[in-house]
């Protein structure tokens, strides 16, 4: 194993475009639905091992028809779900989302198992085992806010492991509780609204900075259509935004982050890795779904 990913797992119900719900019983047609993995941690799971990097995924969903789903669309990409826990009588967790013509997402949410993933359900050894452990989700992954599991961490990592992450909302309420995960990771891969509140900065510059002072080795926080900007101790490095027709936007930062950590272990530096992680999300925003033109994805790593 390669990486793990670990926290979030939800199914993606899509459909495009959408300009308003219909009222009453009304139907209003449109051109495109998907259902896909998706989530901080299932979803950047999927673009990894579409990317070719070895992976597998830990978390929980629900014994019912859509964690089925979920866990057969993530081992038929080739994602190793066996560190997936089942949870009985709790539903797996889902979003509906009505995809604006502009690309713009709404959703309608049920965080579902995701609450109750706990450090019982996850196996040490595939922390351990790791080169690189991706946490995707820790502002909603509440049963992980445990000493016992930052111990985990920090034992990984010295031993070698990386420790990446990523958040799942924009909720100001979760971000305190997001931010005691700081001084276990080596990367920090935030969007810039999350940066801000966690931070409490002014400016997006004025937040990595406070985020490379909880001892990270970088942060790279994404910043929409303008692109992302890689912080490290030696300064701040802007990477553009690739100029593309933007479908649907659901799922980029997930796509991000496999770029990054896969041209990471591929050995290149952090702006090359950053550069990958702006492709996969263009490919990302242009189509449906979080893994939507990712199809001949192991191509990129290649060239």
């Amino acid at each position: 194993m390669t990486v793990l990913t670990l926290g979030v797992h939800i199914v993606d119900v899509l459909a495009r475009p959408v300009e308003s719900i219909p009222a009453g019983q009304d139907t209003h047609l449109v051109e495109q639905v998907r259902i896909t993995a998706a989530g901080a941690a299932a979803g950047t799971a999927v673009d990894l091992a579409r990317l070719g990097v070895p992976v597998a995924s830990a978390g929980a969903v629900g014994d019912d028809e859509l964690g089925d789903f979920l866990l057969m669309i993530m081992a038929r990409h080739g994602v190793d779900v066996s560190g997936v826990a089942r949870k009985s009588g709790e539903q797996t967790a889902a979003s509906i989302l009505p995809i604006r013509p502009d690309g713009g997402r709404p959703s309608f949410h049920v965080p579902g198992a995701n609450l109750g993933f706990a450090l019982a359900d996850l196996d040490p050894a595939q922390v351990l085992g790791a080169n690189l452990v991706h946490l995707g989700g820790m502002d909603a992954s509440w049963g992980l806010h445990d000493p016992a599991f930052f111990a985990l961490l920090d034992e990984a990592r010295a031993g070698g492991t990386i420790i990446t992450m990523d958040l799942l909302s924009n909720m100001p309420d979760l971000m305190p509780a997001a931010k005691v995960f700081l001084p276990h990771l080596d990367y920090f891969l935030p969007n810039e609204e999350q940066a801000l509140m966690i931070t409490g900065a002014a400016t997006v510059e004025e937040a990595a900075t406070a985020l490379l002072a909880e001892g990270l080795t970088a942060a790279l926080i994404t910043v929409g259509a303008r692109g992302s900007l890689v912080a490290t101790a030696e300064g701040i490095t802007h990477v553009p935004a690739l100029d593309i027709e933007v479908v649907d936007t659901t799922g980029c930062g997930d796509a991000y982050c496999a770029g990054f950590i896969a041209a990471l272990l591929n050995g290149r530096s952090l702006i090359a890795a950053a550069e990958l992680g702006t492709v996969v999300a263009a490919r990302v925003a242009g189509g449906l779904g979080s893994d939507a033109g990712l199809t001949d994805a192991r191509n990129l790593l290649s060239d």
